[in-house]
């Protein structure tokens, strides 16, 4: 039987209340024993770790680039307060869901622009404080996502962790597997026009790839709607950590290995790069 960790989603998204428990215990039941839910803000820290107890999977903490125009001016004060006061929670393995988005036209200019640099790096340097991998967000800036890394660790620095819905060139992700990366794939690559995407998830070594649902969000194809179908009145569809054995089995048919030997690899490699999960798991 195969088993599976969602390694990105967001359970405490208001798509999800309140009916959060029944949507993980349909994952249950399709053998994902886990999820990592990541929070985007000060103001969800205590909801994610107060869910991640409640349905025993974990949780990390972090500012994302998206909610950094709205933060806080304490904001990062508060979040080393907060991982302070938390490390000796086993439930917390990570620092994220940070980084960098250059998708936005507003966060691709000043003063945003820097404002979500100060922001990540700040959170790279709590994130090495504290002894914790991080999940990154990089959506249209990898180049310097990769930067922020390699000047917060030094040039032989390594780290622990995923770079979430990676989307980016060969080289992009062949450098973020040397510094010690995991690379997470979700429903996008369930659609064939992803050509590049799906070259990636095929060819990229198998020991390198965790697999995420970032639902509610980034739907697989079968639950998207195109803008007609909407604007005739169907919802879009809402991806839940349920599609993700689906989602496994798209992209082990891409690497022509069975399912069985996809789950098996990628959860080794969720528990390398979030080192916590391992005392989590059942059995």
């Amino acid at each position: 039987m195969s088993f599976w960790i969602d390694t990105h989603c967001h359970l405490d998204a208001q798509e999800f209340w309140p009916l959060a428990h029944a949507v993980r215990a349909r994952a249950a039941i399709n053998n994902v024993v886990h999820c990592v839910l990541p929070a985007v803000e000060v103001g969800n820290f205590d909801t994610v770790r107060e869910l991640a107890h409640s349905t025993g999977d974990s949780y990390a903490l972090g500012i994302h680039p998206l909610y950094v125009k709205q933060a806080q001016e304490d904001a990062l004060d508060r979040l080393g307060a907060v991982l302070a006061q938390q490390q000796g929670d086993p439930r917390l393995v990570a620092v994220g869901e940070i980084g960098l988005d250059y998708f936005v036209p507003e966060l691709r200019a000043s003063p945003l622009r820097e404002r979500q640099e100060h922001y990540f790096r700040s959170q790279l340097k709590l994130a090495r404080k504290y002894d914790l991998p991080v999940i990154l967000h990089t959506r249209r800036s990898v180049d310097s996502v990769l930067k922020g890394l390699h000047d917060v660790a030094g040039k032989a620095g390594q780290w622990r962790g995923i770079a979430h819905a990676f989307n980016g060139s060969e080289q992009q992700a062949r450098a973020f597997i040397t510094l010690g990366f995991k690379l997470g794939f979700g429903g996008a690559l369930t659609y064939e026009r992803a050509l590049q995407l799906r070259r990636l998830a095929a060819s990229l070594p198998l020991e390198a790839i965790v697999m995420e649902t970032d639902a509610p969000d980034m739907p697989p194809h079968w639950l998207y709607k195109t803008a007609e179908q909407r604007a005739a009145g169907q919802s879009q569809g809402r991806n839940e950590p349920a599609e993700l054995p689906r989602i496994g089995a798209e992209l082990a048919a891409l690497r022509s290995i069975s399912v069985e030997e996809l789950a098996r690899a990628t959860t080794r490699n969720a528990l390398a790069a979030l080192p916590r999960l391992r005392a989590l798991l059942p059995g």
